[in-house]
């Protein structure tokens, strides 16, 4: 509906709009049927999972304003919302781990996933997400130091999605996120990759391999599972690096700028005098 100019009355469309439009920032896809590590794993035949369970879809980053500052709201896909743990939260089938680099710097080891970020930078918040409760830690702020452990994320199911809030500041971010097999035997309640033919075992070729069974990655990256690293979505870029090399630049030019002025000075005084 249209508005006449100067008749008092307010556009209300781009204020409904606006909201919407800024609260969702992006979403990627995943591959789907591919929740199988390199290729060779074998998921545990007990308790049952099926591999849709694993399977991250997509991943999606909304900004969220409850009672104080705007928060990043985290939303990962999967092909099918499982439980074979019988957790009161509705899901106990994987594990959700998303690092978030916000700035320069950061951790370039990916927790205890058995990966590495590829590219430069790291991560300076870490989510994991369990069906029994999840934890959100801050990297450490001084080398060999200890991650901080911050306000635990609330997480529910939606669909087939895990919808998690955090107390992340909103922000463009980039973000590495897998999808592990959960474990309430094991460290984390991550399963590891075992050499083990026992049907409770997650079979793979070699032990040393990375604990997730899928990344969020384009279908023809598989080098998290050939190199152990993972490269980042989102905003790559290091906006405080961009913007002290523009000052840079602005002060190189004003520097040139000046030189010059300094130079024609002269010579205009000569012309002067004659």
């Amino acid at each position: 509906m249209g508005w006449a100019a100067g008749s008092g009355v307010v556009p209300i469309l781009p204020y409904v709009l606006l909201p919407l439009l800024t609260a969702a920032l992006m979403t990627f896809q995943d591959p789907a049927g591919d929740a199988r590590g390199d290729g060779g794993y074998i998921l545990p035949q007990r308790p049952a999972l099926t591999e849709s369970m694993l399977d991250l879809r997509s991943f999606s980053v909304q900004t969220v304003t409850q009672s104080g500052p705007r928060t990043m709201r985290l939303i990962v896909g999967l092909g099918e919302i499982g439980n074979p743990w019988q957790a009161p939260s509705g899901f106990s089938a994987n594990v959700s781990d998303i690092f978030v680099r916000t700035s320069v710097g950061g951790i370039r080891t990916l927790g205890d996933t058995g990966l590495q970020v590829r590219g430069s930078g790291g991560w300076h918040y870490h989510v994991r997400v369990t069906g029994f409760g999840s934890t959100l830690h801050a990297a450490p702020t001084e080398p060999g130091g200890a991650a901080t452990l911050l306000e635990a994320p609330s997480v529910r199911v939606e669909g087939t999605n895990l919808v998690i809030d955090t107390a992340i500041p909103a922000g463009r971010y980039a973000y590495w996120v897998t999808s592990s097999v959960f474990s309430p035997l094991s460290p984390g309640g991550v399963m590891r990759p075992s050499e083990s033919t026992s049907p409770l075992a997650l079979q793979a070729a070699r032990a040393s391999g990375p604990t997730p069974v899928d990344v969020l990655a384009s279908a023809d990256d598989a080098q998290a599972f050939t190199t152990g690293t993972l490269a980042p979505v989102g905003e790559t870029r290091d906006r405080q690096t961009l913007t002290l090399v523009g000052l840079g630049l602005a002060g190189l030019l004003l520097t040139i700028w000046a030189t010059v002025q300094v130079w024609r000075r002269p010579a205009s005084l000569m012309r002067t005098g004659q």
